[in-house]
């Protein structure tokens, strides 16, 4: 049984808060005293009162002092927080809390999908779950749920937490669940604190050697890997990045951290990081691999996410990272195939079936022989159309 002797806190407090839970912890010898408000006591008080006395127990914290400030959080958020409290309070990182019933009935289980489109990605901070919350609203791609650069590092053991209790409660609907997490060791321990959460692809930040991808893939076999690029060593390494192991789907980038290993300031323009992106572009398809663009970040910019995101394309990136909700939209309209290659890829497509009914090993449209990567690309482009309904797939902003 765990020994709660550390003194500790956890959440977030303040008269701005909304929808989150403080909570405090002082080791003493009386028996366990709970020390309790809600702006929703009213409501929910008893029953919320009654929730952390039982799991407490279950946990074997029977004295000390637990204060609890509730600020209407949901029951899962109540469960991240004291999860990460009783962790701090015993130092024990493997405690675990039992997760709320999910909101909507059910979470689906990971589906592993190595070709599926990823044209957005939307950062998440995975100390904060009112970002996870609706997240699925706004039909990205994916939602990554950030344990790194995001979360300070005093709130560390409280994003695994809430991230845990996120993907156990949390219907994310269509979107692919990514993990992104700390280097090295810490990163390991990041997967195990998640436990027997659902996910699909881990981030795997701040890549120099293939050894860095080797550590996450051993920690977490089977799941989805995404290393990313953020330093001149990793950028002179990206083709044995790429080619480090089967579960590698994608490579991306990060030009924040990438240009401070330069000394240099990024622009608009990225001329400075153009040999990196393109360097990223090359290694990730000599491996079969999608290449994923960094992040636009300016969300009050949409010209200029527009203009970033089409010479992403240009360059042969497939999808780019988004810190706003509102620049999803636009990825996607500029991600789509334009109206032109649209009608050329339908060309090739019938071509290719025509001959495959024929029995046919050659495809040909008119006069021209169609090579098999060619015929790959368009059956591609084909299946994004069908899969982004609703958005016209020529872009009228061209």
């Amino acid at each position: 049984m765990a020994s709660f002797s550390c003194s500790c806190e956890t959440g977030l407090s303040g008269e701005q808060v909304r929808g989150d839970v403080w909570m405090g912890y002082l080791p003493t010898s009386g028996p366990l005293k709970l020390v309790f408000s809600s702006n929703l006591d009213g409501m929910y008080g008893e029953s919320t009162r009654a929730m952390l006395l039982e799991l407490c127990a279950s946990a074997g914290l029977d004295s000390g002092v637990l204060t609890v400030k509730d600020k209407g959080a949901y029951p899962f958020v109540i469960r991240a927080r004291l999860e990460s409290l009783l962790r701090k309070a015993s130092n024990n990182h493997e405690i675990v809390v039992a997760p709320e019933a999910p909101l909507s009935g059910h979470v689906k289980e990971p589906v592993l999908q190595p070709e599926r489109l990823r044209r957005s990605r939307l950062y998440l901070p995975g100390n904060q779950s009112k970002y996870m919350l609706n997240a699925a609203l706004y039909s990205p791609d994916s939602v990554i749920l950030d344990l790194e650069d995001s979360v300070a590092a005093s709130a560390k053991e409280d994003a695994r937490s809430m991230v845990r209790h996120g993907l156990l409660s949390l219907d994310f609907a269509d979107c692919e669940r990514m993990i992104r997490v700390n280097q090295g060791e810490a990163g390991v321990a990041d997967l195990l604190a998640l436990d027997d959460a659902p996910f699909e692809l881990i981030l795997i930040p701040k890549v120099e050697r293939v050894e860095d991808v080797l550590v996450i893939a051993n920690a977490a076999p089977g799941k989805l890997l995404m290393p990313i690029i953020e330093s001149a060593r990793g950028v002179l390494a990206a083709d044995e990045i790429a080619g480090s192991h089967q579960q590698v789907v994608a490579l991306t980038l990060g030009l924040e951290d990438l240009t401070a290993d330069l000394g240099v300031v990024k622009t608009a323009a990225g001329a400075e990081t153009l040999f990196a992106r393109s360097m990223v572009v090359y290694a990730a398809k000599a491996h079969g691999l999608q290449a994923i663009d960094s992040v636009y970040g300016d969300v009050d910019d949409e010209v200029g996410l527009r203009a970033s995101v089409r010479e992403a394309k240009s360059l042969g990136f497939e999808g780019k990272g988004c810190v706003h909700p509102r620049q999803i939209s636009v990825v996607h309209e500029e991600f789509a195939p334009t109206v032109d290659e649209l009608e050329r890829a339908h060309e090739i497509v019938d071509a290719f079936e025509e001959a495959e009914a024929n029995g046919l090993g050659v495809v040909s449209l008119g006069s021209k022989m169609i090579d098999p990567p060619v015929v790959k690309r368009a059956m591609q482009l084909v299946r994004q159309a069908e899969h982004q309904s609703g958005t016209t797939a020529g872009s009228a902003n061209r």
